[in-house]
């Protein structure tokens, strides 16, 4: 947990850096998409093409899980949230995992795009108003201390401190930790995902009694089979936490 204070320093700098240089830039150049370059009327946006293919997630959809529905089907809970309820009580995502989706997660935690933190957490804030209006913390999904040195910040303790500024509900990104570095979950079925999580986190002991009867937010870029998300629920409802929501960018939907 030592390099979490550096790393947040990092990210503050590297954020009040970027918006003094977006603001020369914007004034230099016309601002554009933040997917395919194409002009938009301000640094962030999404061009017209773009944000139709963004998938942006709208009712109707699963209560429990946020999977959106291709009709109103009459029902609060897809079958998949009724035959195996996660760990969470629900979870929220502002868009599918599209193509245009991923190619922007990439560039947030790949390609050191950290404008895309500030739209990002306000489609973020959008999706879970519900679940943020009874949060008392938001707690990012840590990253091991080692992917963090590679890094150089968390993507999803960057997107809690954005989504915190617009619902004004605090942080708490010292209370859980990654106690050891686990594979990419990419290509991995569901099962190998939970087996590739299954005792990855725990709650730092001297924090514990901040999560007593708290509604915790869960914070995280990407929900692909919820292993990740629901790993750590776990973890959270067995040290004290009363709730525990999910909210993040992106969820991939099974079309099937």
């Amino acid at each position: 947990m030592q390099a979490s204070e550096p790393a947040g320093k990092s990210f503050r700098f590297a954020r009040l850096f970027g918006g003094v240089a977006g603001a020369l830039f914007n004034v230099m150049l016309p601002p554009t998409c933040a997917a395919c370059r194409k002009p938009v009327g301000e640094i962030g946006g999404l061009c017209s093409g773009c944000w139709g293919r963004m998938g942006f997630i709208e009712r109707p959809y699963c209560e429990r899980l946020g999977t959106p529905f291709a009709h109103d089907m009459g029902t609060l809970l897809s079958p998949a949230a009724m035959a195996d309820p996660p760990a969470f009580q629900c979870a929220r995502a502002a868009a599918r995992y599209s193509d245009v989706a991923r190619d922007l997660v990439h560039l947030l935690k790949y390609g050191d795009r950290l404008d895309l933190v500030k739209p990002f957490g306000k489609w973020m804030a959008r999706a879970g108003v519900e679940i943020l209006a009874e949060a008392d913390l938001l707690v990012p999904v840590p990253l091991h201390w080692t992917r963090l040195w590679q890094r150089r910040f968390n993507q999803s303790a960057a997107l809690a401190r954005e989504v915190s500024s617009i619902a004004k509900v605090p942080v708490a990104d010292h209370v859980l930790v990654r106690t050891r570095a686990t594979p990419p979950q990419i290509g991995l079925g569901s099962n190998e995902r939970a087996r590739n999580v299954q005792g990855a986190f725990e709650v730092d002991k001297e924090t514990r009694g901040e999560l007593k009867a708290r509604n915790i937010t869960l914070i995280d870029d990407v929900l692909t089979s919820g292993a990740t998300a629901n790993a750590c629920a776990r973890v959270l409802l067995r040290a004290g936490a009363k709730r525990v929501d999910v909210l993040v960018l992106s969820r991939v939907v099974d079309e099937t």
